[in-house]
């Protein structure tokens, strides 16, 4: 086993780490307060090279494997947990499903837009009925004079519903086979008629990044855009959503490092009884918990992370991975905010952010509930 990681995968840490710290840090607090999505951060994001970092250069991405991609993630959720949502849903779930399903045709009509920072795209699974159960689906679609037909709904989409938003890739109800729900994934570009994009405000969490709900009334596109083949869209999204849970686990793992550093850093400055509070056993045991955790929430995502990049099965890895490094962010953030003691509670500090932040971590891209059911059955339960 060698942990050692490479040139570029230390270079590209040093730099999102910097970028986050001189460009994203004296920010978040305003942008969350005022729950503004920031284009200029997303442009700058952009410019740095973490849109289509695992693409191939010839769509226009970076050629770079998934660690290095996993890396970028937890170095910003270090800072911003809204600035790496957007980063990991665009990257993972956005553009994964046309870079990995997609025709030639596809592949260089929206991926060299997707890996700029100029553009953004989706991913439609959820519905208001369809969260956990994503065979619940409701949205239908069906074929007429060489169009889809969509209609239906989607809620807590991010990425759906900026000005940026160039569209979605959406899963639906396209008949029945053997008494069976078939579903199929289409591509639908923002502006199509019928397509209604409506940004979500008053989230607990990830404030500054874009959460929407969608709407197709109709929504007609080319037959061109079915995305893989007629009935293979719960395959596409299931198989989306594995590469997905890295990069939230990446999230949670960048959290718990950002919000263990807060603590140790303000035990090492706070002082009762006439000695930092670090000095006391109970401090000290609550912060070397948390680099344990860190650690192991490490040393698992980069691992499967490794499966992944050399051909390996990964699903049941990824599935402990995003569970782990979640329930490491919500036990280390609370942790952190004990520490800070009164402080913890106030907007002013950080800390505050990432103990909200987290909250959604065992929720999203599969609950904690749904990735025991996955790794149960991996395991022959």
């Amino acid at each position: 086993m060698d942990f050692e990681l490479t040139d570029e995968q230390k270079l590209i840490r040093e730099t999102v780490r910097d970028f986050a710290e001189r460009e994203i840090k004296p920010v978040a607090g305003e942008l969350d307060e005022k729950q503004t999505f920031s284009y200029e951060l997303t442009k700058k994001m952009g410019d740095l090279g973490l849109f289509g970092m695992t693409v191939a250069e010839k769509y226009g991405g970076h050629g770079l494997d998934t660690l290095s991609y996993i890396i970028a993630v937890e170095e910003l959720a270090r800072v911003d947990g809204s600035q790496a949502a957007t980063i990991a849903a665009h990257n993972s779930l956005g553009i994964g499903p046309i870079n990995d399903f997609g025709t030639e045709e596809q592949k260089m009509k929206y991926l060299p837009q997707l890996c700029t920072g100029d553009s953004l795209w989706s991913f439609g699974l959820t519905e208001p009925n369809a969260g956990s159960d994503s065979r619940g689906s409701k949205t239908t679609a069906y074929l007429q004079n060489d169009e889809w037909v969509i209609n239906g709904s989607k809620i807590f989409i991010t990425n759906g519903a900026s000005k940026i938003s160039k569209g979605c890739t959406v899963q639906a109800v396209s008949g029945e086979q053997n008494g069976k729900k078939l579903f199929t994934t289409i591509l639908v570009e923002s502006g199509t008629k019928g397509f209604i994009q409506k940004p979500m405000h008053n989230k607990m969490m990830w404030r500054a990044s874009d959460t929407s709900e969608l709407y197709f009334d109709d929504v007609r596109v080319p037959k061109e855009n079915l995305l893989g083949k007629i009935g293979e869209g719960s395959h596409i999204m299931l198989h989306t959503l594995d590469g997905g849970r890295l990069s939230i686990g990446a999230m949670g793992l960048g959290l718990a490092q950002g919000a263990y550093e807060m603590a140790l850093n303000y035990a090492k400055e706070r002082k009762q009884f006439g000695k930092p509070i670090s000095k006391f056993q109970i401090n000290a045991f609550k912060l070397a918990d948390m680099a344990m955790k860190v650690e192991l929430g490490r040393n698992l995502l980069y691992k499967a992370c490794w499966l992944k990049d050399t051909g390996k099965p990964y699903s049941t890895e990824s599935a402990m991975a995003k569970l782990y490094c979640s329930e490491i962010a919500k036990e280390v953030a609370d942790e952190a905010v004990q520490i800070f003691g009164g402080y913890g509670l106030m907007k002013d500090y950080d800390i505050e952010r990432f103990y909200r932040d987290q909250r959604l971590l065992q929720i999203g891209e599969g609950t904690s509930e749904i990735q025991r059911l996955v790794i149960s059955r991996h395991i022959g339960c």
